[in-house]
Protein backbone atom coordinates (compact mmCIF):
# COMPACT_ATOMS: atom_id res chain seq x y z
CA UNK A 1 0.00 0.00 0.00
CA UNK A 2 1.42 3.60 -1.20
CA UNK A 3 0.78 6.81 0.19
CA UNK A 4 -0.04 9.56 -1.83
CA UNK A 5 0.67 13.01 0.04
CA UNK A 6 0.07 16.34 -0.53
CA UNK A 7 3.78 17.81 -2.28
CA UNK A 8 5.60 21.12 -1.98
CA UNK A 9 3.54 23.24 -5.02
CA UNK A 10 5.77 26.58 -5.01
CA UNK A 11 7.63 29.40 -2.86
CA UNK A 12 5.58 30.20 0.36
CA UNK A 13 2.28 27.97 -0.59
CA UNK A 14 1.80 26.07 2.79
CA UNK A 15 -2.35 25.19 2.00
CA UNK A 16 -4.89 25.34 -0.04
CA UNK A 17 -8.54 24.45 -0.51
CA UNK A 18 -9.55 21.41 -2.41
CA UNK A 19 -12.29 22.29 -5.19
CA UNK A 20 -12.17 19.04 -6.92
CA UNK A 21 -11.34 15.23 -6.54
CA UNK A 22 -10.79 13.84 -9.87
CA UNK A 23 -10.59 10.63 -9.07
CA UNK A 24 -12.95 8.06 -7.02
CA UNK A 25 -11.79 4.85 -5.36
CA UNK A 26 -11.26 2.11 -7.47
CA UNK A 27 -9.96 4.18 -10.20
CA UNK A 28 -6.37 3.08 -11.81
CA UNK A 29 -3.99 6.18 -11.98
CA UNK A 30 -0.57 7.08 -13.63
CA UNK A 31 2.13 8.86 -12.45
CA UNK A 32 1.88 12.29 -13.27
CA UNK A 33 -1.58 12.18 -13.81
CA UNK A 34 -3.74 14.91 -12.16
CA UNK A 35 -5.84 13.58 -9.36
CA UNK A 36 -6.81 16.96 -7.54
CA UNK A 37 -7.89 20.58 -8.03
CA UNK A 38 -6.30 22.56 -5.19
CA UNK A 39 -7.22 26.14 -4.56
CA UNK A 40 -4.31 28.43 -3.36
CA UNK A 41 -4.23 31.97 -2.22
CA UNK A 42 -3.42 33.49 -6.03
CA UNK A 43 -4.49 30.36 -8.02
CA UNK A 44 -5.87 27.15 -8.68
CA UNK A 45 -3.35 23.89 -9.26
CA UNK A 46 -3.85 20.74 -10.45
CA UNK A 47 -2.23 18.41 -8.64
CA UNK A 48 -0.49 15.34 -10.25
CA UNK A 49 0.02 12.16 -8.25
CA UNK A 50 3.65 11.25 -7.67
CA UNK A 51 3.02 7.09 -8.10
CA UNK A 52 0.89 5.23 -9.34
CA UNK A 53 -1.62 2.12 -8.47
CA UNK A 54 -5.62 1.92 -7.67
CA UNK A 55 -7.03 4.29 -5.32
CA UNK A 56 -7.92 2.32 -2.01
CA UNK A 57 -9.21 5.32 -0.23
CA UNK A 58 -9.62 9.00 -0.32
CA UNK A 59 -9.07 10.73 3.41
CA UNK A 60 -10.33 14.40 2.12
CA UNK A 61 -13.46 15.82 0.38
CA UNK A 62 -13.92 18.75 -1.81
CA UNK A 63 -13.76 21.91 0.56
CA UNK A 64 -11.47 20.74 3.13
CA UNK A 65 -8.23 22.64 3.91
CA UNK A 66 -4.92 20.57 3.32
CA UNK A 67 -1.41 21.56 4.10
CA UNK A 68 1.32 19.83 2.65
CA UNK A 69 2.49 16.74 3.70
CA UNK A 70 -0.99 16.05 4.50
CA UNK A 71 -1.89 12.40 3.74
CA UNK A 72 -4.63 12.48 0.50
CA UNK A 73 -5.12 8.72 -0.96
CA UNK A 74 -3.86 5.24 -0.06
CA UNK A 75 -2.87 3.31 -3.01
CA UNK A 76 -2.88 -0.32 -3.71
CA UNK A 77 -2.11 -3.00 -6.41
CA UNK A 78 -6.05 -4.05 -5.94
CA UNK A 79 -9.17 -2.48 -5.77
CA UNK A 80 -11.26 -2.16 -3.06
CA UNK A 81 -15.17 -1.83 -3.12
CA UNK A 82 -16.28 1.63 -2.50
CA UNK A 83 -18.03 2.58 0.79
CA UNK A 84 -21.61 3.07 0.97
CA UNK A 85 -23.14 6.48 0.97
CA UNK A 86 -23.89 8.14 4.33
CA UNK A 87 -27.18 8.58 5.12
CA UNK A 88 -28.54 11.60 4.46
CA UNK A 89 -27.82 14.26 6.64
CA UNK A 90 -30.92 15.43 8.71
CA UNK A 91 -32.15 19.30 8.69
CA UNK A 92 -30.71 21.56 10.83
CA UNK A 93 -33.14 23.46 13.13
CA UNK A 94 -33.40 27.48 12.17
CA UNK A 95 -30.99 29.47 13.86
CA UNK A 96 -33.33 31.51 16.91
CA UNK A 97 -32.21 35.46 16.36
CA UNK A 98 -34.97 36.22 19.64
CA UNK A 99 -32.77 37.87 22.36
CA UNK A 100 -33.77 35.41 25.08
CA UNK A 101 -32.95 32.46 22.93
CA UNK A 102 -30.24 29.84 25.08
CA UNK A 103 -26.17 29.84 24.96
CA UNK A 104 -24.73 26.47 25.17
CA UNK A 105 -23.21 25.95 27.98
CA UNK A 106 -21.15 23.74 26.87
CA UNK A 107 -17.44 24.07 27.07
CA UNK A 108 -15.94 24.93 23.55
CA UNK A 109 -19.21 24.46 22.16
CA UNK A 110 -19.32 25.24 18.51
CA UNK A 111 -21.82 28.63 17.51
CA UNK A 112 -25.14 27.00 15.37
CA UNK A 113 -25.13 26.89 11.58
CA UNK A 114 -26.70 29.56 9.96
CA UNK A 115 -28.07 29.91 6.21
CA UNK A 116 -26.09 30.35 3.28
CA UNK A 117 -27.06 31.76 -0.03
CA UNK A 118 -26.30 28.99 -2.55
CA UNK A 119 -26.24 31.07 -5.75
CA UNK A 120 -23.01 32.46 -5.02
CA UNK A 121 -20.78 31.43 -8.04
CA UNK A 122 -18.40 29.10 -7.66
CA UNK A 123 -18.47 29.15 -4.29
CA UNK A 124 -18.38 25.76 -2.22
CA UNK A 125 -16.69 26.27 0.77
CA UNK A 126 -18.52 24.95 3.70
CA UNK A 127 -18.68 27.79 6.75
CA UNK A 128 -16.11 26.71 9.49
CA UNK A 129 -17.69 27.85 12.76
CA UNK A 130 -15.40 26.08 14.78
CA UNK A 131 -13.38 29.39 15.72
CA UNK A 132 -14.84 32.34 17.10
CA UNK A 133 -15.18 35.29 14.39
CA UNK A 134 -14.96 39.40 15.27
CA UNK A 135 -18.81 39.14 13.53
CA UNK A 136 -20.03 37.09 16.64
CA UNK A 137 -21.22 39.01 19.40
CA UNK A 138 -19.28 37.44 22.85
CA UNK A 139 -20.45 34.23 24.08
CA UNK A 140 -20.75 34.41 27.92
CA UNK A 141 -19.24 31.04 27.75
CA UNK A 142 -15.87 32.41 27.69
CA UNK A 143 -13.66 30.58 30.35
CA UNK A 144 -11.88 33.61 31.46
CA UNK A 145 -11.83 35.49 35.05
CA UNK A 146 -13.51 38.73 35.90
CA UNK A 147 -10.60 40.68 35.79
CA UNK A 148 -8.91 38.74 32.79
CA UNK A 149 -12.46 39.97 31.05
CA UNK A 150 -12.14 43.53 32.00
CA UNK A 151 -7.99 43.82 31.24
CA UNK A 152 -9.25 42.66 27.45
CA UNK A 153 -12.01 45.44 27.55
CA UNK A 154 -9.61 48.17 28.33
CA UNK A 155 -7.00 47.20 25.90
CA UNK A 156 -9.94 46.69 23.12
CA UNK A 157 -9.73 43.21 22.50
CA UNK A 158 -12.76 41.02 21.95
CA UNK A 159 -12.55 38.22 24.39
CA UNK A 160 -13.57 35.32 21.99
CA UNK A 161 -10.65 36.20 19.38
CA UNK A 162 -8.17 35.44 22.21
CA UNK A 163 -6.97 31.60 22.78
CA UNK A 164 -6.58 30.17 25.44
CA UNK A 165 -3.12 28.58 27.36
CA UNK A 166 -4.63 27.29 30.71
CA UNK A 167 -6.36 23.87 31.71
CA UNK A 168 -9.30 23.95 29.54
CA UNK A 169 -8.64 26.53 27.87
CA UNK A 170 -9.02 28.77 29.77
CA UNK A 171 -7.79 32.27 29.05
CA UNK A 172 -5.19 34.25 31.40
CA UNK A 173 -3.76 38.04 31.59
CA UNK A 174 -1.15 36.96 29.82
CA UNK A 175 -2.76 35.03 26.64
CA UNK A 176 -4.49 38.25 26.63
CA UNK A 177 -1.22 40.43 26.49
CA UNK A 178 -0.11 37.88 24.12
CA UNK A 179 -2.98 38.32 21.53
CA UNK A 180 -2.52 42.15 22.03
CA UNK A 181 1.26 42.05 20.78
CA UNK A 182 0.66 39.47 18.21
CA UNK A 183 -2.03 42.27 16.89
CA UNK A 184 0.18 45.01 17.12
CA UNK A 185 3.33 43.38 15.08
CA UNK A 186 1.21 42.33 12.63
CA UNK A 187 0.25 45.38 11.21
CA UNK A 188 1.85 46.90 8.32
CA UNK A 189 4.43 49.75 8.97
CA UNK A 190 5.09 52.51 6.32
CA UNK A 191 3.15 55.25 7.87
CA UNK A 192 -0.22 53.84 7.14
CA UNK A 193 -3.11 54.01 9.39
CA UNK A 194 -4.36 50.87 11.46
CA UNK A 195 -5.89 47.63 9.94
CA UNK A 196 -6.81 46.93 13.03
CA UNK A 197 -10.53 44.75 12.24
CA UNK A 198 -12.89 45.89 14.95
CA UNK A 199 -15.88 43.88 16.04
CA UNK A 200 -19.35 43.74 14.12
CA UNK A 201 -22.62 44.67 16.14
CA UNK A 202 -25.29 42.04 16.35
CA UNK A 203 -26.92 42.68 13.17
CA UNK A 204 -29.81 40.01 14.21
CA UNK A 205 -31.11 42.78 15.99
CA UNK A 206 -32.66 44.52 13.23
CA UNK A 207 -33.33 41.90 11.06
CA UNK A 208 -32.33 37.88 9.81
CA UNK A 209 -29.23 37.71 8.24
CA UNK A 210 -27.00 35.08 6.46
CA UNK A 211 -23.55 33.99 6.08
CA UNK A 212 -20.86 33.13 3.45
CA UNK A 213 -17.18 31.99 3.78
CA UNK A 214 -14.56 33.77 1.73
CA UNK A 215 -12.79 31.38 -1.26
CA UNK A 216 -8.95 31.96 -0.68
CA UNK A 217 -8.58 34.64 -3.08
CA UNK A 218 -11.19 36.41 -1.82
CA UNK A 219 -9.34 35.89 1.48
CA UNK A 220 -6.22 36.97 -0.21
CA UNK A 221 -7.31 39.86 -1.60
CA UNK A 222 -8.68 41.32 1.28
CA UNK A 223 -5.69 41.14 3.18
CA UNK A 224 -3.03 41.98 0.50
CA UNK A 225 -5.42 45.49 -0.73
CA UNK A 226 -5.84 46.13 2.99
CA UNK A 227 -1.95 45.93 3.33
CA UNK A 228 -1.71 48.52 0.13
CA UNK A 229 -4.08 50.71 1.27
CA UNK A 230 -2.66 51.29 4.79
CA UNK A 231 1.56 51.16 4.01
CA UNK A 232 0.89 52.98 0.63
CA UNK A 233 0.23 56.84 0.43
CA UNK A 234 -2.13 57.15 -2.17
CA UNK A 235 -2.16 60.21 -5.19
CA UNK A 236 -4.43 59.60 -8.02
CA UNK A 237 -4.14 61.55 -11.27
CA UNK A 238 -7.12 61.66 -13.65
CA UNK A 239 -7.09 62.91 -17.03
CA UNK A 240 -8.78 62.04 -20.58
CA UNK A 241 -7.04 60.67 -23.53
CA UNK A 242 -8.04 61.53 -27.33
CA UNK A 243 -8.73 58.00 -29.06
CA UNK A 244 -10.81 58.88 -31.82
CA UNK A 245 -7.77 57.73 -34.22
CA UNK A 246 -6.70 54.76 -32.50
CA UNK A 247 -10.97 53.60 -32.57
CA UNK A 248 -10.37 53.45 -36.40
CA UNK A 249 -6.90 51.69 -36.17
CA UNK A 250 -8.64 48.90 -33.58
CA UNK A 251 -11.82 48.72 -36.01
CA UNK A 252 -9.52 48.29 -39.00
CA UNK A 253 -7.23 45.84 -37.92
CA UNK A 254 -10.37 43.85 -36.03
CA UNK A 255 -11.98 40.58 -37.81
CA UNK A 256 -15.44 38.90 -37.33
CA UNK A 257 -13.39 35.67 -35.60
CA UNK A 258 -10.70 37.68 -34.62
CA UNK A 259 -11.53 41.63 -32.25
CA UNK A 260 -8.92 43.52 -30.81
CA UNK A 261 -9.54 45.63 -27.97
CA UNK A 262 -8.00 48.78 -26.44
CA UNK A 263 -6.26 47.09 -24.05
CA UNK A 264 -3.10 45.59 -25.87
CA UNK A 265 -2.68 49.32 -27.23
CA UNK A 266 -2.31 51.04 -23.90
CA UNK A 267 -0.19 47.80 -22.45
CA UNK A 268 1.65 48.78 -25.17
CA UNK A 269 2.08 52.14 -24.44
CA UNK A 270 2.54 51.91 -20.66
CA UNK A 271 5.66 49.61 -21.15
CA UNK A 272 7.03 52.80 -23.08
CA UNK A 273 6.77 54.98 -20.34
CA UNK A 274 7.80 53.29 -18.02
CA UNK A 275 11.22 52.73 -19.39
CA UNK A 276 11.01 57.19 -20.07
CA UNK A 277 10.09 57.39 -16.29
CA UNK A 278 11.91 54.63 -14.52
CA UNK A 279 10.56 55.45 -11.21
CA UNK A 280 6.94 54.08 -12.06
CA UNK A 281 8.93 50.45 -12.88
CA UNK A 282 10.73 50.56 -9.27
CA UNK A 283 9.60 49.36 -5.22
CA UNK A 284 10.18 50.73 -2.27
CA UNK A 285 12.06 49.38 0.42
CA UNK A 286 11.53 50.62 3.87
CA UNK A 287 13.53 48.60 6.17
CA UNK A 288 16.94 49.58 3.93
CA UNK A 289 15.75 53.06 2.89
CA UNK A 290 16.03 52.31 -0.77
CA UNK A 291 14.77 52.44 -4.09
CA UNK A 292 14.55 48.90 -6.28
CA UNK A 293 14.64 49.83 -9.87
CA UNK A 294 13.61 47.25 -12.02
CA UNK A 295 15.32 46.40 -15.65
CA UNK A 296 12.50 44.75 -16.65
CA UNK A 297 9.20 45.11 -17.80
CA UNK A 298 6.33 42.45 -16.54
CA UNK A 299 2.65 44.63 -16.61
CA UNK A 300 -0.02 42.96 -14.59
CA UNK A 301 -3.34 43.01 -15.89
CA UNK A 302 -6.50 42.75 -13.69
CA UNK A 303 -9.31 39.69 -14.88
CA UNK A 304 -12.50 39.80 -13.29
CA UNK A 305 -13.58 36.14 -12.55
CA UNK A 306 -16.25 33.91 -10.45
CA UNK A 307 -14.00 33.58 -7.74
CA UNK A 308 -12.95 37.18 -7.28
CA UNK A 309 -10.33 39.83 -8.88
CA UNK A 310 -6.99 38.16 -10.44
CA UNK A 311 -3.84 39.89 -11.68
CA UNK A 312 -2.09 37.50 -14.03
CA UNK A 313 1.19 39.29 -15.29
CA UNK A 314 2.43 39.59 -19.00
CA UNK A 315 6.26 39.51 -18.62
CA UNK A 316 8.77 41.27 -20.49
CA UNK A 317 5.76 43.39 -22.59
CA UNK A 318 8.58 45.72 -23.93
CA UNK A 319 9.29 42.93 -26.37
CA UNK A 320 6.01 42.39 -27.46
CA UNK A 321 4.25 43.34 -30.34
CA UNK A 322 0.81 44.89 -29.81
CA UNK A 323 -0.62 42.12 -31.87
CA UNK A 324 1.40 39.48 -29.78
CA UNK A 325 0.51 41.28 -26.34
CA UNK A 326 -3.30 40.69 -27.74
CA UNK A 327 -2.91 37.00 -28.35
CA UNK A 328 -1.34 36.75 -25.21
CA UNK A 329 -3.81 38.27 -23.30
CA UNK A 330 -6.52 36.89 -24.51
CA UNK A 331 -5.44 33.37 -23.74
CA UNK A 332 -4.46 34.43 -20.17
CA UNK A 333 -7.52 35.60 -19.16
CA UNK A 334 -9.06 32.69 -20.86
CA UNK A 335 -6.61 30.58 -18.71
CA UNK A 336 -7.96 33.01 -15.70
CA UNK A 337 -11.81 32.41 -16.22
CA UNK A 338 -11.25 28.56 -16.37
CA UNK A 339 -9.23 28.38 -13.01
CA UNK A 340 -5.67 27.63 -15.50
CA UNK A 341 -3.92 30.01 -13.87
CA UNK A 342 -0.41 29.18 -12.74
CA UNK A 343 1.47 30.81 -9.20
CA UNK A 344 3.98 31.97 -11.52
CA UNK A 345 1.49 33.99 -13.89
CA UNK A 346 0.91 35.94 -10.77
CA UNK A 347 4.55 36.59 -9.61
CA UNK A 348 6.43 39.28 -10.86
CA UNK A 349 4.34 42.50 -12.11
CA UNK A 350 5.99 46.24 -12.27
CA UNK A 351 2.64 48.09 -12.90
CA UNK A 352 -0.85 47.00 -13.29
CA UNK A 353 -3.36 47.94 -15.81
CA UNK A 354 -7.13 47.64 -14.59
CA UNK A 355 -9.86 48.22 -17.97
CA UNK A 356 -13.60 48.46 -16.40
CA UNK A 357 -14.53 50.09 -19.66
CA UNK A 358 -16.41 47.08 -20.47
CA UNK A 359 -18.60 47.59 -17.74
CA UNK A 360 -18.94 51.65 -17.58
CA UNK A 361 -18.49 54.26 -15.60
CA UNK A 362 -15.85 57.68 -15.99
CA UNK A 363 -13.20 57.85 -13.69
CA UNK A 364 -12.38 55.84 -10.48
CA UNK A 365 -9.26 55.49 -7.70
CA UNK A 366 -7.68 51.96 -8.21
CA UNK A 367 -5.92 50.44 -5.42
CA UNK A 368 -1.59 49.95 -6.33
CA UNK A 369 -0.76 46.51 -6.22
CA UNK A 370 2.01 46.58 -3.68
CA UNK A 371 4.85 46.27 -4.18
CA UNK A 372 4.47 48.09 -7.24
CA UNK A 373 4.34 51.83 -7.20
CA UNK A 374 1.59 52.35 -9.57
CA UNK A 375 -1.51 51.65 -11.26
CA UNK A 376 -3.66 52.81 -14.23
CA UNK A 377 -7.25 52.60 -14.29
CA UNK A 378 -9.29 52.65 -17.44
CA UNK A 379 -13.18 53.72 -17.69
CA UNK A 380 -15.26 53.62 -20.64
CA UNK A 381 -14.90 55.73 -23.84
CA UNK A 382 -17.59 58.11 -25.01
CA UNK A 383 -18.11 60.71 -27.48
CA UNK A 384 -17.47 64.75 -26.31
CA UNK A 385 -17.43 67.88 -28.36
CA UNK A 386 -13.75 69.03 -28.69
CA UNK A 387 -11.95 72.37 -30.22
CA UNK A 388 -9.98 71.85 -32.84
CA UNK A 389 -8.43 74.18 -34.95
CA UNK A 390 -10.39 76.63 -33.65
CA UNK A 391 -13.59 74.41 -34.38
CA UNK A 392 -16.05 72.06 -32.14
CA UNK A 393 -16.13 68.28 -33.19
CA UNK A 394 -17.31 65.07 -31.53
CA UNK A 395 -14.09 63.18 -30.15
CA UNK A 396 -14.11 59.91 -28.28
CA UNK A 397 -12.34 60.57 -25.33
CA UNK A 398 -11.08 57.89 -22.76
CA UNK A 399 -10.62 58.29 -19.48
CA UNK A 400 -7.79 57.60 -17.11
CA UNK A 401 -7.15 57.62 -13.26
CA UNK A 402 -3.67 56.95 -12.57
CA UNK A 403 -2.91 55.92 -8.97
CA UNK A 404 0.73 56.61 -7.30
CA UNK A 405 3.41 55.87 -4.94
CA UNK A 406 3.95 59.35 -3.12
CA UNK A 407 6.92 58.18 -1.34
CA UNK A 408 8.91 58.07 -4.48
CA UNK A 409 6.24 59.82 -7.62
CA UNK A 410 5.39 63.02 -6.53
CA UNK A 411 2.76 64.94 -8.04
CA UNK A 412 4.60 66.79 -10.92
CA UNK A 413 6.25 63.44 -12.12
CA UNK A 414 2.27 61.93 -12.15
CA UNK A 415 1.23 64.71 -13.91
CA UNK A 416 3.99 64.40 -16.63
CA UNK A 417 3.27 60.33 -16.69
CA UNK A 418 -0.37 60.75 -17.77
CA UNK A 419 0.32 63.23 -20.35
CA UNK A 420 2.63 61.43 -21.62
CA UNK A 421 0.26 57.95 -22.14
CA UNK A 422 -2.19 60.50 -23.33
CA UNK A 423 0.03 61.75 -25.71
CA UNK A 424 0.89 58.61 -27.13
CA UNK A 425 -2.36 56.77 -27.24
CA UNK A 426 -3.31 60.12 -29.32
CA UNK A 427 -0.57 59.12 -31.96
CA UNK A 428 -1.31 55.09 -32.72
CA UNK A 429 0.16 55.88 -35.96
CA UNK A 430 3.75 55.81 -34.53
CA UNK A 431 2.72 52.73 -32.86
CA UNK A 432 4.30 49.48 -35.03
CA UNK A 433 1.60 46.92 -34.42
CA UNK A 434 4.40 44.44 -35.04
CA UNK A 435 7.36 45.31 -33.31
Amino acid sequence: MAEFKLPELGENISQGTVTKILVKIGDTIKKGQNVLELETDKAVLEVPSSTEGIVNEILIKSGTVIKVGQLIFKIGNESVAAPSAPPAATEKPSVSTKDDAPISSEKNAPLPAVARNDTVLNDTLPIDTSTASPHVPVRQDIPAAPSVRLLARELGIDIALVGGTGPGGRISNEDVKAYCKKLNTSRPTGGGISAAFHPLPDFTKWGPVHREAMNNVRKKTAEHLSLAWTSIPHVTQFDKADITELEKLRKSISKPDKKFSITPFIIKVIAAAMKKFPQFNASVDMTTQEIIFKDYVHIGVAVDTDRGLLVPVLKNVDKMSVLQISDELTAMAERARLHKTTIEEMQGGCFTVSNLGGIGGTFFTPIINWPEVAVLGVSRGAMEPAFMDGYCSPRLMLPLSLSYDHRIIDGADGARFIRWVCEAIQQPFLLDLNK
